[in-house]
């Protein structure tokens, strides 16, 4: 396996114009059979994904990240983003970048929590560049669902003072294994941040987008979530799994498992169970 660091700018058509953003790649040695297209979570960074690209490229799949803006070691403001647009513009840049032999090669989004939410509005934009898409614990549904009054409440605050906090995530729910909690908490690339007002609203505007269009995503897509997740609501992954409108979906469920579900102790259960998906999909294809 080889590992490739780089950063990209942001266009000029994009909210956050000109600001830089961290990416990684993680190259197979041997014939690299697909590209994937990591999108992390809220308050992480890609640099989360070694072990998950370690299982991935050891199978021939090549496995590309950016850390999302206002993240990691990317540019902007923890718990901030001015429009949701600027999550799908590090997506455009990223795959832009690859070298054209890859981009040629079929692709995979896989998108955990926030970057599940972020894959899946992009895959109503773009989805004919993937092959397949794999979203686990995606934040589509809320754990609880927030009133007239909190909506209404939020897109004044999103005004107002969009970067003032405004829900905080339980470190505790990330995973079952202790080491990957301490690990999370003591990782210097994660903020401890809010999601600010503005973030907030962005993301119940796209959740619910997602929920009035989710027919249009018709391409294969593999739903994955931990059963005890308390951060996403399983909720989410089934609605999707009900709804898109693909001829080649599965869900499923692991009734145990928190949030993370690629760092919990079943981690290469999950894991397999997600790439012989992807290589039963490109078989087909």
């Amino acid at each position: 396996m080889r590992h490739q660091e780089g950063e990209l700018t942001l266009p000029a058509s994009s909210a956050a114009a000109g600001d830089t953003l961290y990416c990684q790649s993680w190259i197979p040695e041997g014939t690299i059979k697909a590209a994937i297209i990591l999108v992390h979570g809220y308050d992480e960074h890609s640099g989360r994904y070694g072990y998950f690209a370690e299982h991935c490229t050891k199978l021939g799949f090549a496995v590309h990240a950016v850390d999302h803006w206002g993240h990691g070691n990317s540019n902007g403001d923890n718990g901030f983003v001015s429009e949701f647009s600027v999550y799908h513009d590090g997506l455009d840049a990223l795959i832009e970048q690859l070298p054209e032999t890859q981009q040629s090669l079929p692709m995979i989004l896989v998108g955990h929590s926030l970057g599940g939410l972020i894959g899946a509005t992009y895959l109503l934009k773009k989805q004919s560049r993937f092959a397949a898409a794999v979203l686990s614990g995606p934040a589509i549904k809320a754990t609880e669902e927030p009133s007239s009054f909190l909506k209404a409440l939020s897109k004044i605050l999103s005004k107002a003072a969009p970067k003032m906090g405004v829900l905080a995530l339980d470190p505790s729910g990330v995973s079952r294994d202790p080491k990957v909690v301490a690990d999370y908490l003591a990782d210097p690339l994660v903020s401890g941040t809010k999601i600010g007002a503005r973030l907030a609203a962005e993301m119940m505007v796209n959740m619910e987008l997602v929920q009035n269009q989710a027919a249009k995503i018709e391409l294969p897509m593999l739903m994955l979530h931990g059963g005890q997740d308390s951060l996403t609501a399983p909720e989410g992954s089934e609605f999707l799994h009900e709804n898109i409108g693909s001829n080649e979906k599965m869900l499923k469920i692991y009734p145990e498992l928190f949030h993370e579900i690629f760092n919990e102790p079943e981690k290469d259960m999950v894991l397999t169970d997600m790439t012989d998906w992807i290589a039963r999909i490109l078989a087909h294809q």
